[in-house]
């Protein structure tokens, strides 16, 4: 496959754009909006418990061995990324609306994708149970993390105000059903492994349905009318030069450390991508409706970008047996 084409925006990206398009044209308010938020919830308890019952406890034992490996992904996740929003903050403020500004502040306190870190490390022929591990971990830590870091971040804006009630409400809706999942694993595992690729329906299409949710607020509010189209274009190079950043960090601390090309490729993976999976939730219980939109605007951006950046460059870690050159 050629790079052009592995840089074509992929299926689901298409429906996420599909998606807040519709959002905008037809936002839900009333009591559908009210019954589709129940919906919602409910939507993404299934989803985290199926998050927890794909992690096998054989991957953790496997993949814990390698600690500095986690460790480094930890840091950049969680220290190396909300460091760079901060120090970017001051360019930030003068290139965007407050709202984007705050919006790219949590895309930066945000845990690692699961899936596709995975399956980029699989391309990359990089270490797939450490991986399996570091990916999983992060969501775990973002539980907690996140909220804290955010509240850090954007401490300075009176719209926001994070309390200990939305940890516990994350808690519970997130941390809650991925530890049931995962000590359930072994009375759902042969149900997960019967249903195969249409567990991949039930993931995309509750992101889908929650972006819709929280589109439709945020339209209803105002959204596009307080967005201008050159917020959106300098939205796009702040998320491309954060990309850039911490894609070179990993591969710049992995070879300071001696890590193997295998090692350096599920540093890159797990480390320089952010998850619209757990961000998306996480701001509705975190923000008011009004905000949740503007607030995961940067991540909907930043989820496309990185999964075609990535694509091409697990490709170039795939074909080549030495460090590559990126």
């Amino acid at each position: 496959m050629s790079t052009a084409a592995r840089l074509r925006p992929d299926n689901f990206t298409l429906a996420l754009a599909s998606t807040v398009l519709l959002a905008s044209l037809l936002p839900a308010s009333g009591q559908f909006a009210n019954a589709l938020e129940k919906i919602t919830n409910a939507v993404i308890v299934l989803l985290f418990f199926l998050h927890g019952s794909k992690l096998s406890r054989q991957a953790i034992w496997t993949g814990i061995k390698h600690w500095r490996l986690h460790l480094l992904v930890t840091v950049t996740t969680f220290l190396f990324f909300p460091l760079l929003g901060w120090l970017l903050q001051p360019m930030l403020n003068h290139l965007l609306p407050q709202e984007l500004v705050l919006g790219v502040l949590f895309l930066c306190t945000l845990p690692a994708t699961v899936q596709s870190a995975i399956a980029l490390t699989a391309l990359a022929r990089g270490n797939v149970p450490a991986a399996v591990c570091s990916a999983s971990g992060s969501t775990l830590m973002g539980i907690v993390f996140t909220p804290f870091l955010a509240g850090i971040l954007l401490s300075s804006s009176a719209h926001i105000d994070i309390t200990l009630d939305a940890f516990v409400k994350i808690a519970m809706q997130l941390l809650l059903p991925f530890a049931a999942g995962h000590l359930l694993r072994p009375w759902t595992e042969k149900t997960l492994q019967q249903l195969g690729s249409k567990i991949k329906i039930v993931d995309q299409g509750s992101i889908l349905l929650v972006v819709y949710t929280a589109f439709s607020g945020a339209v209803i509010a105002g959204l596009w009318q307080q967005m201008p189209w050159t917020a959106m274009l300098g939205l796009f190079a702040v998320c491309a030069l954060i990309l850039a950043c911490s894609m070179n960090w990993c591969i710049w601390s992995s070879r300071r450390l001696h890590f193997s090309t295998a090692d350096e490729a599920t540093v890159v993976f797990c480390g320089a991508q952010k998850s619209l999976v757990s961000g998306i939730p996480m701001a509705q219980v975190l923000f008011s409706a009004a905000m949740v939109g503007p607030m995961v605007l940067p991540v909907m951006l930043f989820h496309p970008m990185q999964l075609m950046v990535s694509a091409a460059v697990a490709a170039r870690y795939g074909r080549k047996e030495g460090s590559p050159q990126i």
